[in-house]
């Protein structure tokens, strides 16, 4: 079949597969493996964890990032209860509803400027505690890198994670891009998740340089509640239809990511290339509201402008109202791909 090769700044999935991921896979290929998990590769991949999340870290890799984050949730969560989120959280936004078809989940949402929560806004939606009529709150979901592109500090995280446990709440991290995270914090996994106090993380691989690979992370599994989570998680896992058979190829890339921070060295990269977009288009004049913490820029463009530049990029418009729009680098985004923006506009 002949294509056309093209690039853009939509999205950090529409980046191909890393070449070291990739070979993973194809060595992952040789020979049969016990299927369902109990195999080499996934054991390797739970040895990866420990050394790099906590020894009372277990993980249950998936297919998606919206089985990680619908799995984690349910598994956190009774019949009755309800999540804590951003309102432009994207289990709220981007999962077609599948938290409450799925698992039946109420969402209480917050608005942010920044994408980000705080205890103070969390006692916002945390109040009719026992009251029958309310859905009533387990968990407390954040992402890190949030919607808007900003990073959670470490402090900021344990001071949730600590609010959340005062008032018997689970606080779970939308990992989609944590390796972006490590790299703008400068910090490893663990310093901002395990010992931040957090119990459950959806980590990304797909964005980062995998072909299809994510996984469910519960943390300190040491606390007798986080213990229950990661017994019930198989099953769950299993309902969900989230279970592979070959699950080998899911820890091989998995594995890949995590082997001498191939993950957090694709994000740096993916950073680098979003701040030397910032500092282009804050340069040519753009508004930019928006903080380039991470590897998303988000301008405001005249209609004028959009009409031109999206025949010639794709991305995707943030904000219709506003005209603002967001422009993501990826790990393979190199800096010609950058200048033929800058130059476009």
């Amino acid at each position: 079949m002949e294509r056309k090769i093209w690039r853009g700044f939509a999205s950090d999935n529409y980046a191909g597969v890393h070449p070291t991921v990739l070979q993973a896979i194809i060595d992952a290929n040789a020979g049969h493996q016990i299927a369902y998990g109990d195999d080499e590769y996934t054991a390797e991949l739970q040895r990866l964890v420990e050394e790099q999340f906590g020894a009372n870290s277990r993980v249950f890799p998936v297919f998606n990032g919206t089985g990680a984050n619908v799995i984690a949730l349910q598994s956190a969560t009774q019949r009755w209860e309800a999540v804590i989120c951003a309102q432009n959280a994207h289990i709220h936004n981007d999962e077609g509803g599948a938290p409450e078809n799925v698992a039946g989940l109420k969402l209480w949402t917050i608005p942010t400027a920044d994408g980000k929560l705080t205890p103070e806004l969390v006692a916002t939606q945390l109040f009719d505690v026992g009251f029958v009529h309310r859905a009533q709150t387990g968990v407390i979901s954040i992402s890190n890198t949030t919607e808007f592109g900003t990073v959670y500090t470490a402090d900021e995280i344990r001071a949730l994670a600590d609010y959340a446990h005062e008032n018997n709440l689970f606080l779970h991290l939308d990992g989609a891009r944590l390796a972006n995270a490590s790299a703008a914090l400068g910090m490893s996994y663990r310093d901002f998740t395990t010992d931040a106090g957090v119990d459950l993380v959806s980590l990304g691989g797909t964005k980062i340089g995998a072909m299809g690979a994510e996984a469910i992370l519960v943390l300190n599994t040491q606390r007798e509640q986080n213990a229950a989570l990661a017994a019930a998680l198989p099953f769950i896992r299993k309902t969900s239809m989230q279970l592979a058979s070959k699950m080998r190829f899911i820890s091989a890339q998995l594995i890949a990511l995590l082997t001498d921070d191939l993950a957090v060295a694709n994000a740096k990269h993916a950073n680098a290339m979003a701040a030397r977009l910032d500092a282009g288009v804050r340069a040519k004049g753009l508004t930019v509201p928006n903080s380039t913490q991470a590897n998303a820029v988000f301008p405001i463009l005249s209609a004028e402008q959009h009409a031109k530049l999206s025949q010639l990029f794709r991305y995707y418009v943030w904000d219709q109202a506003t005209g603002q729009v967001r422009w993501m680098c990826s790990w393979d985004t190199t800096q010609e791909d950058i200048d033929a923006l800058l130059a476009a506009i």
